[in-house]
Formats: structure tokens, sequence, C-alpha cells
């Protein structure tokens, strides 16, 4: 394997923290309706082609580099995202935008037991708590609940662009841990 491949997996993983931070804040922003005469779907050329392409060629890469969950990740996410972005027009119930939000739901909660680091399971599970929300809103047509997922939405997305701008900057990424109880040592 080419060592640019295996060295450019920690890159990649930025630019997909990146990609996936602008693609939430956008959809997560349009949700909760705070900024006048912005909605969901005005986040669709944001999610076709930064949230799903962009973000589905860097879950390629980063199997490509060997990171299976990133990869995983990435690649099943950015599916989202372009499902989302050129179905948002099509005439479709609202059980099944539902059943769409929760499926992903699921999606992102396996990612979220799928282990990595802190920020990443940060992310994904921002997200699940999300996209949970925001398809019990379209089952129970709540506009309220729906604006809550969005809150969520952004929350993950300053997450994911937390976590990528850390890499890049190097700062903390992992929160540190606490001994047990008084007088317990770490060794090593």
């Amino acid at each position: 394997m080419d060592k640019d491949v295996s060295a450019g997996s920690g890159i990649t993983t930025v630019v997909g923290r990146l990609a996936l931070g602008i693609t939430l804040l956008a959809f997560g922003l349009g949700h909760t309706a705070v900024i006048d005469g912005v909605s969901a779907a005005d986040a669709v050329s944001i999610a076709r082609y930064v949230g799903g392409i962009a973000l589905f060629a860097a879950g390629l890469m980063a199997l490509r580099g060997g990171d299976s969950v990133g990869g995983a990740a990435f690649s099943a996410l950015g599916a989202l995202w372009f499902t989302w972005a050129v179905s948002v027009d099509a005439q479709v119930s609202a059980n099944a935008a539902g059943l769409f939000l929760l499926l992903f739901a699921l999606v992102a909660l396996s990612l979220t037991l799928a282990g990595g680091d802190q920020l990443g399971q940060g992310v994904y599970g921002l997200f699940f708590v999300s996209l949970l929300l925001l398809a019990i809103a379209v089952f129970a047509e709540n506009d309220g609940l729906a604006k809550v997922g969005g809150w969520f939405a952004v929350a993950a997305g300053a997450v994911a662009w937390y976590a990528a701008t850390a890499a890049l900057a190097h700062w903390p990424t992992a929160l540190p841990r606490r001994a047990a109880g008084r007088g317990v040592t770490a060794t090593g």
C-alpha cells in the first residue's frame, strides 16, 4: 500500500468531519427556524454535494486507508445525505418520511455504539437523537419537536466541526479520565 494513502487517513477524517459538520449545521439550523426564511429544504445543495458526494468519497478514502469505523460512517452518512437531497421534492407520505428518518437514526445509533473516539461517538449520538426526534415529529406532525431535533443536529454539527478543527490545530480531542477513587494511582 502507498504510504501517502495510509498517512492520508487522518486528513480524510478531518475532511469527513468538516463535511458532516457543515451539513449537520445547515440541516439543523433549517429545522430550528432560528434564521428567518431559512428552512431545512434550503440545505439541499449542501446535503447533496458536501454531505452526500464529498462525505461518501471521504468514506471510500478512509476505507482504503484502513479506517473501517470512519469509512463506514462517512459512506453510510454520505448515502443518507445524498438520498435525502435528491428525494426532498418527491411526493411521499409523512409516514414514509418518518420511516426514512427512523431507519437512518438506527444507522446513527450503530455508529455511536461502534466505538471510535469520544468526539465521533458524541457526533453520532447527537445525530441519533436528532433523527429520532425528527422522525417522531414527522409521525406526530409536531413542529415544536422538529425544532428540538434541529437543535440536536446543530449540536452534532458543532461537535463534528470542533473535532475536525481540533485535529488540525492540535487541540484536546478526549476528555481526561478520572481515577476511580481516593488513593488510586495510574501506572504505566
